[in-house]
């Protein structure tokens, strides 16, 4: 876990060191330490049950948020056969921050099309930190489309904390790019998953997420802007820890949040310590929830399929005239 570790994570990494520690000794001596070994892998399992029972709305941001969280890419690796990326929106350039193309899903072809962070700094300005440029958008509405003309069921990724909202972004079109998304996504006859897997931001993530069925993360979260911003707005204090939590609290951000206020369908549990602590585990579970949710979502008839996804996403919220 090492300088990566959150606050509420530093006696995860302690114990994570003396593992570490007894296992490079153990090779430099070439001695057997299972006997030494065994307490402290009983010891983290513990603490990382008790350490993530108990999270705070602002806890899970941080999660969410984390360096060493699997990414939509990880994912691929982890869940899927057969990838091939497709690049490009056909009319401007290949957008880094979106990362496209065709999967197997246990032998079932997908369009798979996921928001991409960087593992390190060079990756992450790659990237643009995961924030779309509008051809990202239009090279996902392409290859939505493509995946309508084969019948081939959608399946997204959602982890940015929003569109890009740079000068250039803004002149190529991006409030466009997205609403155009939001359009033909509720229309679009095949069937189609998302899935939170880190953070989801405002309607840089929305563009991705107009869906018969609608997955989070555990330790994801889903907002119409980042705690930040909302702190900065309501109380006009973004620095201050006590606003920031108080923030995170109010937006329901949670996935348990978003589940009990009917915006998600399902939460997919992750292991104790994340994500990040066993991504294989957490690439299985996604696995088995991507697999069961396309394929009942295959057997319904196409003009179905849409009344009820435009239905689902006029049901949200409570208001008064």
């Amino acid at each position: 876990m090492g300088s990566s570790a959150l606050e509420f994570e530093k006696p995860l990494a302690d114990v994570e060191r003396q593992i570490d520690e007894l296992k490079r000794v153990a090779a430099e001596r070439q001695v057997d330490v299972s006997a030494e070994l065994a307490p402290l892998l009983a010891k983290l399992g513990e603490l990382r049950q008790q350490v993530y029972a108990n999270l705070t709305p602002i806890q899970r941001v941080q999660v969410a948020r984390h360096p060493r969280r699997p990414f939509t890419l990880d994912y691929v690796k982890l869940a899927f056969s057969d990838w091939i990326e497709l690049h490009g929106d056909r009319a401007f350039r290949d957008d880094a921050a979106i990362v496209a193309g065709w999967a197997r899903l246990d032998g079932e072809t997908v369009m798979v099309i996921g928001h991409q962070r960087g593992h390190d700094t060079k990756e992450n300005l790659r990237r643009n930190f995961g924030m779309p440029h509008p051809e990202g958008y239009r090279k996902a509405l392409r290859l939505m489309k493509l995946a309508e003309k084969f019948h081939v069921p959608v399946v997204t990724f959602i982890d940015t904390p929003g569109a890009w909202a740079g000068i250039g972004a803004e002149e190529r079109g991006q409030s466009e790019a997205i609403a155009r998304n939001l359009l033909e996504m509720s229309q679009l006859t095949v069937p189609i998953v998302a899935t939170v897997i880190g953070e989801g931001g405002s309607g840089g993530a929305l563009a991705l997420g107009v869906a018969d069925r609608v997955l989070m993360l555990s330790n994801s979260v889903y907002s119409v802007i980042t705690v930040e911003g909302c702190a900065a707005i309501l109380w006009k204090d973004a620095k201050n820890p006590e606003i920031r939590e108080r923030a995170a609290s109010a937006l329901k951000i949670t996935a348990q949040d978003l589940l009990d206020n009917h915006v998600i369908d399902e939460v997919i549990p992750e292991p104790p310590g994340g994500a990040h602590a066993d991504p294989e585990a957490t690439a299985k579970a996604l696995h088995d929830a991507l697999l069961r949710n396309v394929d009942e979502l295959r057997r319904l008839k196409p003009d179905k399929l849409v009344r009820r996804r435009r239905e689902k996403f006029l049901k949200l919220g409570a208001f008064e005239e």
